[in-house]
């Protein structure tokens, strides 16, 4: 008998790639994407190393899912660099994967993601 193995998050995600964020690190700006997200954080590709337990800022571009075709919503959330590795190909860094956790995101930004992944998980 296999086990599947324990899920340790308490908020649940999607892979997704199709999210928009802006990157700020005090003198560094970076535009990229989500691979997955939850109401915790997100986890993202950076074309540059990032300290762990770095302060970033984040822009992240949430698309309107209430079917009201209201304009896509842009979270000002404040996040911590939890886990970042290179991705490495042919022996070269092409870009490092990097796991943002979100702090005090407000309720309402909570709830605005929360749905984007409800919609996405159905």
């Amino acid at each position: 008998m296999t086990r599947e193995p324990m899920e340790r998050r308490k908020s649940p995600r999607v892979e997704d790639e199709e999210l928009s964020i802006k990157l700020n690190l005090g003198d560094y700006d970076s535009v990229t994407h989500t691979l997955n997200l939850s109401t915790s954080g997100i986890y993202c590709k950076v074309d540059k190393e990032i300290p762990l337990m770095s302060r970033v800022k984040l822009m992240l571009i949430v698309p309107d899912v209430s079917g009201e075709g209201k304009e896509a919503r842009n979270l000002a959330i404040d996040g911590v660099v939890v886990r970042e590795h290179p991705v490495i190909m042919n022996g070269q860094v092409k870009h490092y994967d990097c796991a943002i956790f979100f702090e005090n995101l407000s309720a309402k930004d909570t709830e605005i993601i929360s749905a984007y992944i409800s919609k996405k998980n159905k």
